[in-house]
Parts: structure tokens; sequence; C-alpha cells
């Protein structure tokens, strides 16, 4: 995929622009994603002007980054200033790769060893003591290695700026806490780095929002040092609040974090940068409708191997309803969907309404294999399929011979074209495989099984996959892969062969599921205590009518909540085949609005803003 020609860089012709982040070339969690997509459209922009810097994690990074070996970058042109600066650190011994992160756009990218300066560990951290009061534990590695990196970023945009020339600037751009010791350093020691910090979620908040189920209301009263203590995590929150402090533009990411940064960071942020895509990644322009019926035929592999072992149902008329993401029950609205779930489960039964839901849970838990029935069952039902396949050719040979030779012009006795061989291993396949135990509920052997909670609500609930259940449940504790011998698809693959997803979120500062559920052509809802939901309320007209449904949260009782969603499901499920089909149309056509193209907007504000500031 080509990125598209430059345009004019709306922010300044003279300014640089490096953007650090811990996952640039390293994915970790969720800004991995922001990043990661934003490279096309800012290289379209910035072009040889932006450059990103990350850790270097030799084992992540083998896999994403090209380095530039050094004679290479001896002879790179000398206006290229990020060069310049490799250089010179090369020089004074420092372990630092220059190249390009191998995504669209192959932006350039200046990797940092941090623990090459393991033996300063000592010096830092009585820095942030003394300087910013923030304290160090000992035994904490990757406070270690933030601290460690946050040094070695100070020492780049010190040798950077040391390489430009008036009028040039440059703008470091920081992403979250992990990045954020090297703003107040810079500050302190006046380097001329023009300095923007986004927290795309306040670390304190995520903790506190897991642990209140009225967080939102109680959200003035909090103590923010006292609860950083209570949850351990005070010097990272302390870095994040001078990292905020420290930066001439204080951004996050939606109009729902202002507030959380407002209590819990007191600084109020200068600008909102909402997430986007890049769309043009998940366009398959007229097939999606051909790759949501390709995929859902591998979906029905899978719910013919979990639930036809038991009892059976018509597939053309079963829905196929998912959620993903971390598993954090209360944050991410899983108590919510399961409560809607087991409500919707009773509608149909009462409605006396044909068809079937089948909800798949995709989420990480500990396990320790997966169930040994559910792969049996699986291993059983390819083999009942490679019985049917070898019956078909034989039928369709010895068919074909009678139709030839023969004079009667009547269809033939099928079964007698088939051998006993085949029909007794065709009998005693199916023998084997047929049993009257319920399906499982879920696909792996956790950890702590007795302690899930998902399964104990699905116990409390009795939603346990009886034949007379109308909404089923698929709870798989893992990620889906190709390499999964259950699914046997990509993750994205498995979302195109969905018919809805669901994301309703308590905690989401962001939300990437449901924007790319929109991407790939799948209806979504998600909730307005999502960034992203939030936006479509404020700037998607009709979001309904293409295919985002946003279940309203704020301000309102679980109750009130769960049965919103109840009543979204039920109107969705009552939808028929071409009501489904013109949605999918509607969302399909709507996904350039997120795309990253039209909201850099919201970057290159912040930019300017931050060239204002001195």
């Amino acid at each position: 995929m080509q990125v598209p020609a430059s345009v004019p860089n709306p922010v300044a012709p003279d300014a640089l622009l490096v953007e650090v982040a811990w996952e640039v070339c390293n994915q970790v969690g969720g800004i991995y994603t922001v990043i990661r997509s934003k490279v096309p459209a800012t290289v379209q922009v910035w072009d040889e002007r932006y450059c990103l810097l990350g850790p270097y994690f030799a084992q992540q990074a083998q896999g994403e980054f090209e380095p530039i070996d050094e004679y290479e970058l001896e002879h790179l042109r000398k206006d290229d200033p990020f060069a310049g600066a490799v250089r010179q650190l090369r020089a004074q011994g420092f372990d630092v790769q220059y190249g390009v992160w191998l995504v669209t756009g192959r932006p350039r990218t200046v990797l940092i060893n941090p623990y090459q300066v393991y033996n300063q560990l000592g010096s830092i951290k009585s820095d942030l003591w003394e300087h910013h009061g923030i304290p160090t534990p000992d035994t904490d590695d990757l406070l270690h290695q933030v601290e460690a990196f946050g040094l070695l970023a100070k020492i780049f945009l010190q040798t950077l700026t040391a390489e430009v020339t008036p009028p040039q600037r440059v703008i470091g751009h920081f992403h979250e806490w992990m990045t954020g010791v090297a703003i107040p350093a810079l500050r302190r020691e006046q380097v001329p780095v023009h300095l923007v910090f986004t927290t795309h979620a306040t670390l304190l908040g995520r903790y506190l929002a897991m642990n209140d189920p009225n967080f939102y209301d109680h959200l003035m009263q909090v103590n923010w040092a006292a609860e950083a203590v209570h949850f351990n995590i005070e010097t990272a929150v302390r870095i994040e609040r001078a990292a905020a402090h420290g930066s001439h533009v204080f951004t996050t990411v939606s109009e729902l974090t202002v507030r959380e940064c407002i209590y819990l960071l007191d600084r109020i942020p200068d600008a909102v940068l909402p997430n986007g895509l890049n769309i043009e990644r998940f366009v398959a322009l007229h097939e999606f409708q051909n790759l949501h019926q390709q995929y859902k035929a591998k979906i029905h592999e899978f719910v013919m191997a979990h639930f036809f072992q038991s009892y059976s149902f018509d597939l053309d008329n079963t829905l196929y309803l998912f959620t993903s993401g971390r598993y954090e029950y209360h944050n991410k609205g899983f108590d919510l969907t399961l409560e809607a779930l087991a409500r919707l489960n009773h509608r149909i039964q009462q409605s006396g309404m044909e068809g079937q839901v089948v909800m798949f849970f995709i989420t990480k838990r500990p396990f320790h294999s997966i169930n040994p029935q559910v792969l049996q069952s699986r291993a059983v039902l390819d083999e009942v399929q490679a019985t049917c396949e070898a019956i078909e050719r034989q039928v369709g040979e010895r068919l074909f011979y009678a139709a030839a030779a023969g004079t009667d012009h009547r269809l033939p006795d099928l079964g007698s074209m088939v051998d006993d061989y085949w029909k007794l291993r065709y009998r005693r396949t199916l023998q084997s495989w047929k049993t009257t135990n319920l399906p499982p509920v879920i696909t792996h052997n956790l950890v702590d099984d007795a302690n899930d909670d998902i399964l104990n609500f699905l116990r409390r609930a009795n939603l346990v996959n009886n034949q007379h259940d109308r909404v089923k449940i698929v709870y798989h504790p893992d990620f889906v892969s190709p390499t999964s011998p259950l699914f046997g698809m990509e993750y994205g693959q498995f979302v195109r062969g969905c018919h809805l997803g669901i994301f309703p979120s308590y905690y989401e500062p962001w939300g990437y599921t449901p924007l790319e559920c929109v991407a790939r052509g799948v209806p979504a809802i998600t909730s307005d205590l999502s960034g992203f939901g939030d936006y479509v309320l404020q700037t998607v007209p009709d979001h309904e009518e293409k295919g985002i449904y946003v279940v309203k949260r704020q301000e309102k009782t679980f109750e009130e909540s769960a049965e919103e969603l109840t009543d979204m499901l039920w109107n969705f499920v009552q939808l028929n085949r071409r009501e489904r089909i013109m949605q999918r149309n509607n969302v399909e056509s709507s996904a350039e609005l997120y795309d990253w193209k039209n909201l850099r907007v919201y970057y290159d504000r912040a930019y300017t803003l931050a060239l204002e500031r001195e």
C-alpha cells in the first residue's frame, strides 16, 4: 500500500516533529495501534521532518524495525538532523539504532537501549526525588526501564536541537507516563523543544474505575496521592503528573478524560486529540459482503464442532455477536453485556421467535490448556467431514457412470453406491461424536475457574448452553489467531464474520474495538462513557442508521443501562437479512469519518499551540 504524496504542512514548514512512545516497534497495548495507524497520515504531511523515538528491545524490534547500517548512516545526507543526532550519540558511545519502522509510511525511527545506562540509575533516581519528589522503589524493573529511557530521550533531544539551525524548531510529542520522565528534565534544563504530552488514560483513573462502581460520582473527592500509594503506583502517577505540568501543551484523547485530568492530574488539558484508524488498511471496496460470508462460514465450522455434538440448530438463522478486549470485567462492560444477554435470552424464549444467538467473549485469561472435550469434538467433526467427502467422491463417480451407461432416467438409490466400509465408518464416527452433555461455555481450562467473574455470572444465571437457551455462550480466554486449532483465522477475519460487536464500557478513555468493527463494515455497540462513543454522539448525526449504537451510562443506574442494551439487542435480532445487509452498507460507508487523514487536524492544532509557547 502506498502512502499518498505529501501535502503542505499546515503547522510550520520549518519544524521537526519527534513522536516519543514506549510502543514504537514494541507492542504492549492500545497505544501501539494509535501510533502505528497514525503514521501514514503523519508522514504524508511531515515527510522527512518526522521521526519516532522509542526504547530498543531487540526481540520485539526484530520483526518490525529495519536498521540503517553504519556505512549508510555515515553517508546519509548531511541535512538529515535525526541521522546527525544519532551519529553524535554513537560517537559518544551510546547504543542507538536508526532506521525505519516496517509499517505503512516507513517512518524514520530512533530506538535507544535503556539498559545501557542502568549503571546511572542511582543518580537518575536521586534527581527525580530531589527535583520532583518522585520516589522509585528498588525492585520494579519497568520503572527502571522507563527512567533510564527518560534520560536517554532527553539526551537525544538535546543533541537534536544542537543539530538544527534557526529558524528550524523541534516539537517533542510524548505519549503516556512511560515516556514522561524526560519532560520535566527538558524544561528544567531549558532545552529548546516545544513539548506536547498526551495521556490516553490517567493511570490512577483506570485503577479507581476498576475498584469503584461509582467512580465518576466520587472523582471530585479523590485524594490522588493517598490513592496512588494505596494502589502501589505512586512513582508512575507522580511521573504522569510531572509530565502533564511540564509540557507546553497537555492533551488527552476524549472529553471524558478531561474531567479525569482536572481532578487527578490538576491540569486542564489544552486540547482533545481523538483517535482514528488508517481506514485504507481495512478497505475491501465492494468485497466486504463476500468477506462476511466467507468468514461467517469459518465460524459456522467452529459452532458445528462446539454445539452439534450435543444438539443442532439452523445456522442460516443464527446471529454471531461478540465482545473483546482486556479482561476488565467492570471497566469493559462485560457485566452489563452478560446481564443484557440473560434478559435477551428470556425475551426471545417468551416471544416464540425463531433463530439463535451465539455470543463470543474474546479476552485473555491465564489457562492451563484448551478443554480436551472441545479439541476432540473439533477433531472428530473434521473426521466426519473427511468421511462425507470420501462418500461424496465415491457416489459421484458411480452416479456419473450409472447415468452415462444406463437407460433408466430415474435417480438411482444413492445409498447402494456407498461401500459397506464407508457406511460403517460414517456410522461409527457419528456415534463416537454425539453426546448428551451440554456444550461447554468456555473453550479452555482456566487457572482459576472458581473465581472467574464471567463464569460465575453464567452459572448464577443458568446461561450454560441448554438446548432451550436461545442465547448460547462461547467464552474464549485467548486471542483469536490463525494458529488456533479452534478458529484458525485472524482476529480481523473473525470480526468480519460476526454480525455485531458489543462494547458498552464503563471506563474507556477512547476504545478501538468498536471503531475497528466499523472499519470492517460490522455494526457495533459502544457507550457514552467511552471516548469513541462520546465522540460519535457529538459528531455523527443519525449514528444508529450508520450501525453505531451508544448505550447511555452517564448518570444512569446499572439497571437502566442494562435495559437499554437489552432493547438494542432485541431490536437487532429482529432485523431481517436484507435490513442487516443495508445496515452493513451504511456502516462501511461511514468508516471514512474516523480516518486519521480527517482527525489529524486536532494534532496540527496542538502542535501549532506548542510552537507558540516558549
